[in-house]
């Protein structure tokens, strides 16, 4: 912490000195914090209010519910595209994406952009940026005076961030850090006489969801209760096909759950705590405006899914809060749509700074003073563009929603696929599992629906924006046309370890495919042969952050790991987690080759422990089939479904499994790990 003081002292020397000298006055401060995929029932209140109807009725949220009693919880917020970079985009901008320059996750803000910050800036306000940001791999941070940040998913522990564009090591839990350099710009802000304005972006709950370890083991076995549509499969998958098998629901109604994206809301919570307990210590609590949401909503098995993009409401809506103790009711609720383009207008109007006319969203201000503009909207505008994130099903969505019901639609580069339309009456089924399009019955609520529809996609000025980053199946049809991409992939190798080069916690891929793992707690020791290792204790592990060359998805694999352990169990690798990926694991000693594909696991094991220095490679071939070697001794084979369909949530990891806490992880030595694109069994 000394160490950081001293980092930040310098930095406040370059950035605060100001251009005009303006006087203290009452412009309130901004402090705005948002998480990254936190689902909107993921927040204690919410699942008191829900009563029998919470899923998880075990879950607290502290922090989160002391600004909600002490402000104004919005219960019906949402996003206009329910994407990282866009939905951030769109909370910068007050704008639609087809209008402010990012429509997926591979683009950077242009520089010129306007933003609630830029804006703010030149109002004489002093602006920041902590955390998160996620735009494509961009190092600046346009409009901000200072930031902490780091380039797109950065790590959840010891993460390399930019300060002040400057690549700077850090020790730790990746939103504890952040929130520390946060902290430290409000005390600096003391000695400027200026109003200022902060962004902090939490990288969790954003899988592979790993909490600090003051949170590792919370939560342990609980479950979530059974929501209605968990059997109801999206029409989008259904539409093209994907398998869709029924789930048998527990006698009990209750299903096991992802711990590591609680526990990491939980320590989001513990950092919002931090933030509002900094604004009390140093003088700031009534004069800033605190707002904390999500980039997006999130599922967590509604439709059987487990991403965003789409359009049902576990995707697009998010928890929203707003505290500013100026106001003069507290613990209020407010049902009136809001919409994340609402956040630039509204920290305008509060700083007395003119709302662009470009600006699409609109100023929360009357609604946290008590009034309810009769012009409110009771209708909005969702869109989604298919985008090249690899083996995603969602083609481009546009719909409308209203308090009481919703229109989907999809379409393809030929076109909206009328079949595909979906139409709910959300006042009767909340969970959307019928589809009313076609009935009848519902025959004016459609008519009504489309023609607000209609209106709406004027009124936003929608249009498909040439800074669209289509995925190669765009062209060829249908996502599932995407195997004939995948087919032409040159074989060979997509990463090695040789743990020859390793630099501070980065170890270098020398496959040329610039794969490099983000190594925590491992030591150097020595091979078999005298070269470098790494010692693994049960506690280390590397990561190794998700690239299109390294997706396995509905291609023929290999995976070569020389190892020599120590104990009976542990995990030497993983990839993804319960719905699709693969594992190269010692149970009792011995080897097991796990695979899971949609959910079911497939496993091969050697009879025998290993014992000493051991190679293992484990293969998906051409034909389905998983083949597990020792040495250059086939253990085993076992025919598959198919080959892993999509690619897995959960990133790599060498030494150590996902989402919890890491005592069970390998311990022993590794000394070599390479993968590989087709089939390379040992000669």
């Amino acid at each position: 912490m000394k160490q950081l003081f001293i980092l930040c002292v310098a930095l406040f020397s370059v950035v605060t000195v100001p251009c005009v000298a303006i006087a203290a006055d009452e412009r309130p401060n901004f402090l705005f914090v948002y998480s990254d995929d936190q689902s909107y029932d993921q927040f204690g209140l919410v699942q008191q209010e829900q009563g029998e109807k919470g899923r998880y009725p075990w879950f607290k949220t502290p922090n989160m519910d002391r600004l909600a009693e002490n402000g104004v919880r919005f219960r019906n917020a949402f996003v206009t595209l329910s994407l990282c970079a866009p939905s951030r985009a769109a909370f910068l901008t007050g704008r639609y994406n087809h209008c402010n320059g990012i429509a997926s996750n591979f683009r950077s803000l242009p520089l010129d952009t306007v933003t609630h910050a830029s804006l703010l800036q030149k109002a004489g306000y002093t602006t920041g940026y902590f955390g998160k940001w996620h735009m494509n791999a961009q190092r600046e941070r346009p409009g901000f005076d200072y930031h902490a940040s780091f380039i797109g998913h950065g790590a959840f522990f010891d993460c390399p961030l930019l300060v002040q564009g400057v690549e700077t090591p850090t020790k730790g839990w990746v939103d504890d850090v952040t929130t520390d350099y946060a902290i430290k710009f409000i005390e600096q802000q003391k000695s400027l006489n200026k109003p200022w304005s902060i962004v902090v972006g939490f990288k969790a709950p954003h899988g592979p969801a790993t909490p600090p370890e003051r949170n590792a083991t919370l939560y342990e076995g609980e479950k979530a209760r059974v929501v209605p549509n968990l059997n109801v499969q999206a029409i989008y998958m259904e539409k093209q096909g994907i398998p869709f098998k029924k789930q048998t629901l527990p006698e009990n109604g209750l299903v096991p759950v992802s711990y590591g994206r609680f526990r990491c809301v939980k320590s989001c919570d513990d950092n919002l705590g931090r933030l509002m307990d900094a604004l009390d210590q140093f003088g700031y609590a009534d004069n800033t405006v605190v707002v904390y949401c999500s980039d997006n909503g999130f599922y967590n098995g509604e439709h059987r899914l487990g991403d965003k993009r789409s359009a049902y409401d576990e995707s697009l809506r998010i928890p929203f809060i707003v505290r500013f103790p100026k106001l003069a009711d507290k613990g209020v609720v407010v049902d009136e749509p809001i919409l994340n383009i609402d956040l630039a207008p509204t920290l305008l109007d509060f700083a007395n700074v003119p709302i662009p006319k470009e600006m699409q969203g609109r100023s929360l201000r009357p609604l946290l003073e008590g009034k309810k503009p009769a012009d409110w909207r009771q209708a909005w505008f969702y869109e989604y563009f298919a985008e090249k994130q690899r083996n995603s099903k969602v083609v481009d969505i546009t719909a409308v929603r209203t308090l009481d019901a919703k229109l989907i639609r999809y379409a393809l580069k030929t076109g909206i696929q009328e079949d595909w339309s979906e139409l709910f009456d959300l006042k009767n089924d909340p969970y959307e599992t019928e589809n009313l399009y076609n009935n009848p019955k519902y025959a004016e609520l459609r008519k009504k629906m489309e023609a607000e529809y209609d209106r709406l996609k004027v009124e936003v000025g929608y249009k498909i924006p040439d800074y669209v980053d289509r995925p190669a199946w765009w062209d060829l049809g249908l996502p599932d046309d995407e195997n004939k991409v995948h087919e032409v992939a040159e074989p060979g190798a997509r990463l090695i370890f040789d743990f020859k080069q390793i630099d501070g916690t980065k170890i270098a891929d020398v496959s040329g495919n610039g794969n490099h793992g983000v190594v925590h707690k491992t030591v150097l020791a020595n091979a078999e042969n005298g070269e470098p290792a790494q010692q693994f204790n049960g506690k280390s592990f590397i990561d190794i952050p998700k690239n299109p060359s390294i997706n396995v998805a509905k291609i023929a694999w290999t995976t070569e790991i020389v190892f020599k352990p120590d104990t009976k169990n542990g995990t030497l690798l993983v990839l993804g987690g319960p719905s699709q990926g693969y594992s190269l694991t010692l149970e009792e000693g011995c080897l097991v080759f796990t695979a899971v594909v949609d959910g079911e696991s497939y496993k091969i094991a050697t009879k025998k422990p290993v014992e000493g220095w051991c190679k293992a490679t484990a293969l998906f071939t051409a034909n389905r089939t998983m083949v597990l070697y020792l040495g250059n001794r086939k253990v085993g084979e076992r025919k598959l479904p198919s080959l892993i369909p999509t690619e897995p949530n959960y990133a790599w990891r060498l030494g150590a499994v996902h989402g919890k806490n890491i005592n069970d992880g390998f311990s022993g030595i590794i000394s070599f790990m390479k993968l590989s694109a087709g089939e390379f069994p040992p000669k």
